[in-house]
């Protein structure tokens, strides 16, 4: 739960700090400071990525060299959640922004 939750509160700060009616020049900075907050948060909690690439290529450096396949078989959920949080912050955006 916690990488959809807050993987949906970093689509909506990417969203908002990119929105046409946002400053422009300060979208790094909102981004850059709320992808911290979220990792803060989320790593003591899941190990958090936010981004399934950032799993997936240490499960694979595992399972080659231990031949443990523990990590690749929780891939499913460091892939899963991110994309539904997104997809989440997706449809709710648009209501939220009025656009």
């Amino acid at each position: 739960m916690a990488e959809v939750v807050l993987t949906f509160f970093f689509l909506m700060i990417i969203l908002g700090a990119t929105d046409k009616r946002a400053p422009a020049g300060f979208a790094p900075i909102a981004i850059g400071l709320g992808l911290t907050l979220i990792h803060l948060i989320g790593i003591p909690v899941t190990n958090l990525s936010v981004n399934p690439a950032r799993s997936t290529g240490p499960a694979v450096v595992v399972a080659i060299f231990s031949g443990e396949m523990w990590a690749v078989m929780q891939l499913w959920l460091f892939w899963g959640a991110p994309i539904l949080g997104a997809f989440l912050a997706g449809v709710a955006y648009p209501q939220i922004a009025d656009e």
